[in-house]
């Protein structure tokens, strides 16, 4: 299996439906299985007032890949396969992405959320708020049903993901290292519920404890090459790539993985970009030479590399699994997460 090297060529998350890794019978099944997947969130978010169904269901109709679901269905072929409690988990798993987006957009002030306006933007950030809160309740009801490991799973999730985005918007303590900092954030606020959706599928399609394990490494270490590779997106992509502008995350004043190895540099060359990456880039013209100066700086290939060689390690996680058709396209999906360009 050929490791993660390929510069940028995939455009958009990566599905399992399109990986090299997955043969036609394992793409057949994984569709089948996120067909249901999809049938399940759209009755359980649903909802007797109209308003209360178009406002949960907005994120829902503005697409996505269902990369999370996707990776449970996946992790499953590893046991017994798909199931209802598989896509039950499944569901689970992306209903509390889907609110987590919705309280993402109301910190960040977004206005484009999946090229179409956020639901903050839609709905105002009070009603956003609430149906993010509806959502997560709504996860957390079809997870009960699948038993308390489940649920305390679910409950460890949501503690580390809360603490994760409370921790990015925090600056970095001082004494500790930024960029070590930074990767934890990472860990929680992402590649937790990552790691959950793989751990979900392989623990309900009845693999063993190792497995289970595996998969939970896996996807932790899949969910941090996941945000690091979305970091470099937001400084290199065009808006028609992405459906969101380019620089957001400079303009709201975070530091991602480039950003610090900037801030860390001691060249003298570097210092109208440090000035600038520490200063206001709320201003239009600001924003738009910091984004031409990083994007050439060496601080882009030093945060590509550490986002490869994080995929690396989720792959190489694989290595105690027996080959099948199933690990093939996991460790087709490491690649692809870190490789695409929007």
């Amino acid at each position: 299996m050929t490791p993660v090297t390929a510069e940028p060529t995939q455009r958009g998350t990566p599905s399992v439906l399109e990986l090299p890794g997955a043969s036609e019978r394992l793409r057949s099944r994984l569709a089948d299985g996120l067909t249901a997947v999809n049938a399940l969130i759209t009755a359980r978010v649903d909802h007797d007032d109209p308003f209360i169904a178009e406002a949960g269901s907005h994120l829902t109709a503005a697409g996505g890949k269902r990369f999370r679901p996707l990776l449970t269905l996946l992790a499953a072929e590893l046991g017994a396969g798909i199931d209802e409690r598989v896509v039950a988990a499944a569901a689970g798993v992306e209903l509390t992405h889907l609110a987590s987006l919705y309280h993402d957009d109301v910190m960040d002030e977004a206005d484009v959320r999946r090229g179409a306006p956020s639901a903050n933007a839609a709905y105002g950030n009070s009603t956003a708020i609430l149906v993010g809160d509806l959502l997560f309740g709504t996860a957390s009801d079809i997870v009960a049903d699948l038993g308390p490991e489940a649920v305390k799973i679910q409950a460890q999730t949501f503690v580390r993901l809360c603490s994760g985005q409370i921790r990015d918007d925090r600056p970095c303590p001082a004494g500790t290292d930024p960029v070590d900092y930074y990767l934890g954030v990472l860990a929680d606020k992402t590649g937790v519920l990552i790691a959950t959706a793989a751990r979900y599928g392989a623990m309900f399609s009845g693999c063993d404890a190792a497995t289970v394990e595996t998969m939970r490494d896996f996807g932790e270490r899949l969910g941090v090459a996941f945000q690091l590779a979305d970091d470099l997106i937001d400084i290199e992509s065009e808006a028609d790539e992405t459906g969101k502008t380019p620089g957001t995350d400079l303009r709201e004043g975070k530091r991602t993985l480039p950003v610090l190895y900037v801030l860390g540099s001691p060249d003298p060359a570097d210092a109208r970009l440090r000035d600038l990456l520490t200063g206001d880039l709320t201003d239009d013209a600001r924003l738009d030479e910091a984004l031409r100066l990083l994007r050439v700086h060496p601080a882009m290939d030093r945060a590509r590399e550490h986002t490869y060689a994080v995929a690396r390690e989720a792959q190489d996680v694989l290595a105690t699994l027996p080959d099948s058709d199933a690990r093939d396209a996991l460790h087709a999906l490491a690649t692809g997460v870190v490789t695409r360009v929007g």
